[in-house]
């Protein structure tokens, strides 16, 4: 079993401490990716499972072994980098038997180990190549390959798709999550980019300044987010934030001409408490022509409308000079200046706490 367990982890440079008591548990043959904006901790994280950052406080354990203070060669994990860091004199095969070879493991061993990672990786019309005859993605499943023939309880990725153009990162995830498929290992992922994470992802762990914020599956945490943070982190285009006030069982969004919509059942009787009301682009409509009770006057105007051929996206000004985002899947180009409503379902809509940024329910 390759469960990792996180029990109190705590990270600290000098007397600064970066990461703060983190519990987590992947399960056996669990993707988790680590999500967060770049300074989380996300990468500090992953290198304390790897034993590449020596671990403050709090346990680590890799099945039933605790590795928390083991050296990285005694914890069973491969680790994937962001640079290939590929030896540019030896061929695909030899680097990826590389370290097999310096461990005194029989070269028949090695061929065979090699041979299927090949396989697996779809790199068998390479094997003879160096590393300056093969492309950006090649030369990531090489180096994503030397880590599968070491057999590892684990697999470690540390932003692995980042130097790549973006036509190559989306092949290398439809890679990834194949891999993942065929050989049913644990994988811990990081990355800041939350596409890859709700794409690749059984688990997303969101982290924000050495805490985790929330952990679950990417459709849950889409839906039902637990704070603002991980709302707006989760999601593309962002989820927009207007202020509201509870009046009389409904609340109050300013920046849409006082457009009101039903409270939560827990904020009916709050009268005069202002949230943060959460719209996602998606749940919007965009409305021209004369309002109507369904599509009342909200007020916007159009400053940008990207157009992307199967989806357009429209920057909308508020009255009070607010922006707000809108997912259409119209083909006409809105002119700056257009005057639009918006309408949605107020069920959809999602509450957060002024001060402390939770979720209301």
């Amino acid at each position: 079993m390759s469960v990792i367990e996180l029990t109190d982890l705590v990270k600290t440079y000098g007397e600064t401490e970066v990461i703060h008591g983190v519990n987590l548990t992947v399960e056996d043959g669990e993707f988790c990716v680590f999500v967060g904006p770049s300074g989380c901790g996300k990468s500090t994280l992953l290198r304390m499972i790897a034993g590449l950052e020596e671990t403050t406080k709090g346990q680590i354990c890799i099945g039933a072994r605790d590795v928390t203070h083991a050296d990285p060669v005694d914890r069973g994990v491969a680790m994937v980098f962001q640079t290939y860091a590929l030896y540019p004199h030896m061929t695909v095969a030899e680097n990826m038997g590389f370290g097999l070879k310096m461990n005194r493991v029989p070269k028949a061993e090695i061929n065979a180990k090699v041979t299927e990672a090949s396989r697996i990786l779809q790199l068998d019309d390479y094997l003879q190549r160096k590393p300056k005859a093969l492309s950006g993605g090649q030369r990531q499943r090489v180096a994503i390959g030397r880590a599968i023939v070491r057999g590892p309880e684990v697999f470690l990725f540390d932003e692995p798709l980042s130097n790549l153009d973006a036509e190559l990162r989306v092949d290398m995830r439809v890679e990834i999550a194949r891999l993942h498929k065929e050989i049913g290992a644990t994988m811990v992922y990081v990355t800041h980019d939350q596409v890859e994470a709700m794409t690749l992802a059984d688990k997303i762990v969101v982290l924000r300044a050495g805490v985790i914020e929330q952990s679950g599956r990417p459709v849950d945490l889409y839906n039902d987010p637990a704070n603002k943070f991980v709302a707006g982190f989760i999601g593309s285009p962002a989820m927009n934030f207007l202020n509201g006030v509870v009046e009389q069982g409904r609340v109050r969004i300013t920046a849409l001409n006082d457009l009101t919509i039903e409270a939560p059942v827990a904020l009916a009787q709050d009268d005069g408490l202002p949230v943060v009301v959460g719209l996602r682009p998606q749940i919007l409509t965009a409305n021209t022509g004369v309002s109507t009770a369904a599509t009342p006057d909200t007020g916007l105007t159009v400053e940008i409308c990207e157009h992307l051929g199967g989806v357009c996206y429209l920057y909308l000004s508020t009255p009070t000079g607010e922006r707000l985002v809108v997912e259409t899947r119209a083909e006409e180009i809105l002119p700056v200046g257009t005057e639009v409503s918006v309408s949605f379902e107020d069920k959809k809509a999602l509450f957060f706490d002024v001060i402390t940024e939770q979720r209301l329910r």
